[in-house]
Protein backbone atom coordinates (compact mmCIF):
# COMPACT_ATOMS: atom_id res chain seq x y z
CA UNK A 1 0.00 0.00 0.00
CA UNK A 2 1.55 3.34 -1.03
CA UNK A 3 1.84 6.02 2.01
CA UNK A 4 1.03 9.61 1.34
CA UNK A 5 2.17 12.45 4.24
CA UNK A 6 -0.13 15.53 2.88
CA UNK A 7 0.72 17.16 6.27
CA UNK A 8 4.44 17.27 6.64
CA UNK A 9 4.33 20.99 6.62
CA UNK A 10 2.09 21.58 9.44
CA UNK A 11 4.15 18.70 11.20
CA UNK A 12 7.35 20.65 10.67
CA UNK A 13 6.13 23.54 12.60
CA UNK A 14 5.91 21.58 15.98
CA UNK A 15 8.80 21.69 18.42
CA UNK A 16 10.40 18.53 19.38
CA UNK A 17 11.33 17.88 22.89
CA UNK A 18 14.97 17.15 23.88
CA UNK A 19 15.79 13.54 23.97
CA UNK A 20 15.92 13.78 27.82
CA UNK A 21 12.26 15.24 27.51
CA UNK A 22 10.49 12.79 24.95
CA UNK A 23 9.12 9.97 26.63
CA UNK A 24 9.27 6.37 25.84
CA UNK A 25 5.45 4.99 26.18
CA UNK A 26 6.15 3.33 29.15
CA UNK A 27 7.97 5.89 30.82
CA UNK A 28 4.74 8.46 30.27
CA UNK A 29 2.52 5.84 31.80
CA UNK A 30 5.01 5.88 34.96
CA UNK A 31 4.63 9.96 34.43
CA UNK A 32 1.34 10.12 34.66
CA UNK A 33 0.28 6.87 36.99
CA UNK A 34 -0.90 8.88 39.67
CA UNK A 35 -1.63 12.26 38.34
CA UNK A 36 -5.34 13.83 38.37
CA UNK A 37 -7.32 13.35 35.22
CA UNK A 38 -7.43 16.75 34.51
CA UNK A 39 -3.43 17.10 34.49
CA UNK A 40 -2.87 13.86 32.68
CA UNK A 41 -4.67 15.59 29.89
CA UNK A 42 -2.23 18.39 29.92
CA UNK A 43 0.81 16.18 29.86
CA UNK A 44 -0.73 14.38 26.73
CA UNK A 45 -1.27 17.48 25.04
CA UNK A 46 2.13 18.87 25.78
CA UNK A 47 3.81 15.69 24.71
CA UNK A 48 1.79 15.34 21.35
CA UNK A 49 2.42 19.07 20.55
CA UNK A 50 6.25 18.78 21.21
CA UNK A 51 5.89 15.71 18.70
CA UNK A 52 6.94 12.88 20.64
CA UNK A 53 4.81 10.36 18.75
CA UNK A 54 5.93 7.35 16.50
CA UNK A 55 7.21 8.98 13.21
CA UNK A 56 5.64 5.69 11.13
CA UNK A 57 1.80 7.78 12.07
CA UNK A 58 2.93 10.97 9.74
CA UNK A 59 2.71 8.23 7.30
CA UNK A 60 -1.09 8.57 5.97
CA UNK A 61 -2.86 6.18 3.96
CA UNK A 62 -4.89 6.80 1.86
CA UNK A 63 -8.67 5.55 2.42
CA UNK A 64 -11.25 5.58 -0.44
CA UNK A 65 -15.12 6.28 -0.03
CA UNK A 66 -18.38 6.81 -2.20
CA UNK A 67 -21.45 8.34 -2.48
CA UNK A 68 -24.37 7.58 -5.31
CA UNK A 69 -26.57 10.14 -5.08
CA UNK A 70 -30.26 10.07 -6.37
CA UNK A 71 -29.08 12.37 -9.18
CA UNK A 72 -26.26 12.52 -10.86
CA UNK A 73 -23.09 10.90 -11.15
CA UNK A 74 -21.40 9.12 -8.21
CA UNK A 75 -19.19 11.52 -5.66
CA UNK A 76 -15.85 9.86 -5.22
CA UNK A 77 -13.32 10.40 -2.02
CA UNK A 78 -9.74 9.66 -0.79
CA UNK A 79 -8.79 11.16 2.80
CA UNK A 80 -5.93 10.12 4.57
CA UNK A 81 -5.42 8.82 7.68
CA UNK A 82 -2.71 7.99 10.37
CA UNK A 83 -2.37 4.06 10.29
CA UNK A 84 -2.88 3.95 14.01
CA UNK A 85 -4.28 5.65 16.60
CA UNK A 86 -2.47 8.51 18.05
CA UNK A 87 0.10 7.43 20.47
CA UNK A 88 2.91 8.67 22.64
CA UNK A 89 6.61 7.71 22.47
CA UNK A 90 8.78 5.78 20.60
CA UNK A 91 8.09 3.55 17.13
CA UNK A 92 9.56 0.72 19.32
CA UNK A 93 8.04 1.81 22.77
CA UNK A 94 4.66 3.67 22.53
CA UNK A 95 1.22 3.99 24.26
CA UNK A 96 -2.11 4.23 22.10
CA UNK A 97 -3.42 7.23 24.51
CA UNK A 98 -7.30 8.00 24.97
CA UNK A 99 -8.03 11.69 25.64
CA UNK A 100 -11.21 13.75 26.03
CA UNK A 101 -12.56 15.57 22.94
CA UNK A 102 -11.13 18.91 24.17
CA UNK A 103 -7.51 17.66 24.23
CA UNK A 104 -8.07 15.51 20.75
CA UNK A 105 -9.26 18.27 19.10
CA UNK A 106 -6.84 20.64 20.14
CA UNK A 107 -3.97 18.33 18.99
CA UNK A 108 -6.08 17.56 15.74
CA UNK A 109 -6.06 21.45 15.03
CA UNK A 110 -2.69 22.25 15.75
CA UNK A 111 -1.09 19.31 13.57
CA UNK A 112 -3.74 20.26 10.41
CA UNK A 113 -6.09 17.20 11.04
CA UNK A 114 -9.72 16.70 12.18
CA UNK A 115 -11.61 13.77 13.46
CA UNK A 116 -13.34 11.22 11.51
CA UNK A 117 -17.39 10.63 11.10
CA UNK A 118 -18.87 7.72 11.38
CA UNK A 119 -18.74 6.64 8.04
CA UNK A 120 -15.33 7.25 8.04
CA UNK A 121 -14.63 4.43 10.47
CA UNK A 122 -16.33 2.13 8.72
CA UNK A 123 -14.11 2.97 5.79
CA UNK A 124 -10.90 2.29 7.77
CA UNK A 125 -12.06 -0.13 9.03
CA UNK A 126 -13.11 -1.95 5.56
CA UNK A 127 -9.97 -1.04 4.29
CA UNK A 128 -7.55 -2.19 6.90
CA UNK A 129 -4.61 -4.64 6.39
CA UNK A 130 -5.03 -5.89 9.97
CA UNK A 131 -8.21 -6.55 12.03
CA UNK A 132 -7.51 -6.78 15.42
CA UNK A 133 -10.16 -8.49 18.20
CA UNK A 134 -11.89 -6.50 20.59
CA UNK A 135 -10.12 -7.12 24.05
CA UNK A 136 -12.90 -5.63 26.45
CA UNK A 137 -12.16 -5.34 30.00
CA UNK A 138 -14.08 -4.79 33.34
CA UNK A 139 -16.12 -2.33 33.42
CA UNK A 140 -15.88 0.40 36.38
CA UNK A 141 -14.28 3.96 37.43
CA UNK A 142 -10.77 1.81 37.32
CA UNK A 143 -11.69 2.52 32.90
CA UNK A 144 -10.37 5.92 33.32
CA UNK A 145 -7.40 4.83 34.83
CA UNK A 146 -4.17 5.11 33.29
CA UNK A 147 -3.06 1.61 34.34
CA UNK A 148 -6.06 0.49 32.46
CA UNK A 149 -4.84 2.54 29.38
CA UNK A 150 -1.05 0.49 29.66
CA UNK A 151 -2.80 -3.12 29.94
CA UNK A 152 -4.85 -2.87 27.15
CA UNK A 153 -1.85 -1.16 25.14
CA UNK A 154 -0.11 -4.22 26.70
CA UNK A 155 -3.11 -6.58 24.81
CA UNK A 156 -3.21 -4.62 22.03
CA UNK A 157 0.92 -5.20 21.34
CA UNK A 158 0.33 -9.02 22.07
CA UNK A 159 -2.38 -9.52 19.01
CA UNK A 160 -0.03 -7.16 17.13
CA UNK A 161 2.84 -9.61 17.70
CA UNK A 162 0.82 -12.54 17.06
CA UNK A 163 -0.44 -10.83 13.69
CA UNK A 164 2.65 -9.95 12.63
CA UNK A 165 1.69 -6.46 12.37
CA UNK A 166 4.58 -4.06 10.50
CA UNK A 167 4.76 -0.50 11.65
CA UNK A 168 2.48 1.53 9.04
CA UNK A 169 0.08 -0.88 8.41
CA UNK A 170 -3.59 0.38 8.19
CA UNK A 171 -5.13 -1.34 11.66
CA UNK A 172 -8.54 -1.34 12.95
CA UNK A 173 -10.67 -3.37 15.44
CA UNK A 174 -8.53 -2.25 18.81
CA UNK A 175 -10.52 0.76 19.82
CA UNK A 176 -13.79 3.08 19.73
CA UNK A 177 -13.44 6.18 17.68
CA UNK A 178 -13.99 9.70 18.88
CA UNK A 179 -16.05 10.72 16.47
CA UNK A 180 -17.73 13.76 14.86
CA UNK A 181 -21.46 13.97 14.42
CA UNK A 182 -24.62 15.75 13.83
CA UNK A 183 -25.84 14.74 17.55
CA UNK A 184 -23.34 16.97 18.91
CA UNK A 185 -24.87 20.32 18.05
CA UNK A 186 -28.19 19.70 20.51
CA UNK A 187 -25.66 17.50 22.46
CA UNK A 188 -23.40 20.10 23.06
CA UNK A 189 -20.29 19.86 26.36
CA UNK A 190 -20.47 15.55 25.01
CA UNK A 191 -18.02 13.57 23.77
CA UNK A 192 -18.79 11.03 20.36
CA UNK A 193 -17.90 7.36 20.24
CA UNK A 194 -18.41 4.70 17.93
CA UNK A 195 -16.44 1.69 16.81
CA UNK A 196 -14.75 -0.80 18.23
CA UNK A 197 -15.41 -3.92 15.31
CA UNK A 198 -15.89 -7.03 16.39
CA UNK A 199 -13.85 -9.70 13.38
CA UNK A 200 -17.69 -10.13 11.69
CA UNK A 201 -17.67 -6.64 11.07
CA UNK A 202 -20.22 -5.50 13.44
CA UNK A 203 -19.26 -2.49 15.56
CA UNK A 204 -19.76 -3.14 19.59
CA UNK A 205 -19.68 0.78 20.19
CA UNK A 206 -23.33 2.13 18.00
CA UNK A 207 -22.67 6.12 17.75
CA UNK A 208 -23.05 7.24 21.66
CA UNK A 209 -22.78 11.00 23.04
CA UNK A 210 -23.62 9.72 26.62
CA UNK A 211 -20.36 10.90 28.06
CA UNK A 212 -19.25 14.48 28.65
CA UNK A 213 -16.74 16.12 26.84
CA UNK A 214 -14.04 15.54 29.54
CA UNK A 215 -14.31 12.05 29.60
CA UNK A 216 -12.25 9.59 28.83
CA UNK A 217 -11.55 5.63 28.92
CA UNK A 218 -9.04 2.70 27.87
CA UNK A 219 -11.16 1.98 25.45
CA UNK A 220 -10.97 4.79 22.83
CA UNK A 221 -8.71 5.81 20.71
CA UNK A 222 -8.44 9.16 18.35
CA UNK A 223 -7.79 8.42 14.94
CA UNK A 224 -6.47 11.34 12.89
CA UNK A 225 -7.89 12.55 9.34
CA UNK A 226 -6.01 15.13 7.08
CA UNK A 227 -7.93 17.43 7.14
CA UNK A 228 -7.35 17.57 2.85
CA UNK A 229 -9.57 15.25 1.24
CA UNK A 230 -9.15 14.82 -2.93
CA UNK A 231 -12.86 15.15 -4.38
CA UNK A 232 -13.17 13.44 -7.91
CA UNK A 233 -9.48 13.80 -7.49
CA UNK A 234 -9.17 17.39 -6.68
CA UNK A 235 -7.67 18.38 -3.28
CA UNK A 236 -10.38 20.24 -1.59
CA UNK A 237 -10.60 21.40 2.28
CA UNK A 238 -12.38 18.78 4.44
CA UNK A 239 -14.19 21.26 6.18
CA UNK A 240 -15.59 22.41 3.05
CA UNK A 241 -16.64 19.63 1.79
CA UNK A 242 -18.75 18.39 5.22
CA UNK A 243 -20.14 21.40 4.98
CA UNK A 244 -21.24 21.04 1.42
CA UNK A 245 -25.33 20.17 0.73
CA UNK A 246 -24.37 17.74 -1.79
CA UNK A 247 -20.30 16.20 -1.58
CA UNK A 248 -20.87 16.20 2.78
CA UNK A 249 -22.53 12.93 1.91
CA UNK A 250 -19.17 11.12 0.53
CA UNK A 251 -17.70 11.73 4.01
CA UNK A 252 -20.65 11.25 6.46
CA UNK A 253 -24.05 9.17 6.75
CA UNK A 254 -25.64 12.13 8.45
CA UNK A 255 -25.61 14.39 5.42
CA UNK A 256 -23.97 17.83 6.02
CA UNK A 257 -22.55 19.33 8.96
CA UNK A 258 -22.79 23.11 9.55
CA UNK A 259 -21.38 23.06 12.61
CA UNK A 260 -18.02 21.17 12.03
CA UNK A 261 -15.63 23.80 12.38
CA UNK A 262 -17.33 24.65 15.89
CA UNK A 263 -17.43 21.30 16.83
CA UNK A 264 -13.38 20.66 16.12
CA UNK A 265 -12.56 24.51 17.16
CA UNK A 266 -10.87 22.43 20.31
CA UNK A 267 -10.56 24.65 23.79
CA UNK A 268 -6.98 25.96 24.95
CA UNK A 269 -5.25 26.82 28.31
CA UNK A 270 -8.52 26.45 30.68
CA UNK A 271 -10.87 24.05 29.41
CA UNK A 272 -14.32 23.54 31.24
CA UNK A 273 -12.70 19.82 32.59
CA UNK A 274 -9.97 22.11 34.55
CA UNK A 275 -12.89 23.87 36.01
CA UNK A 276 -14.61 20.70 37.80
Amino acid sequence: MKFINLVGLALSTVSVLPAAQALSGSQFALFVAHMDPRLREHAIEDQILAGNFPGFLKNLVPVKLQWNPPKGKVIEATIYVMPEYLSIGSESDFLRIPMNLYTASTVANRLGYILPTRKIVNAVYAQSAIHFSPAPMTAGPEMRSTDYYRIHNEKIEAQARMLGVKAGQLVSGHKKDVVLTNLLDSNPGRIAIFGWHRLNGAPIQPLSTVHGACYADYSHGIRLVSDTVLIDGERRSIYDVLQDPVQSHVLNDEGPMPRIREQMSGVYGDTPCDRH
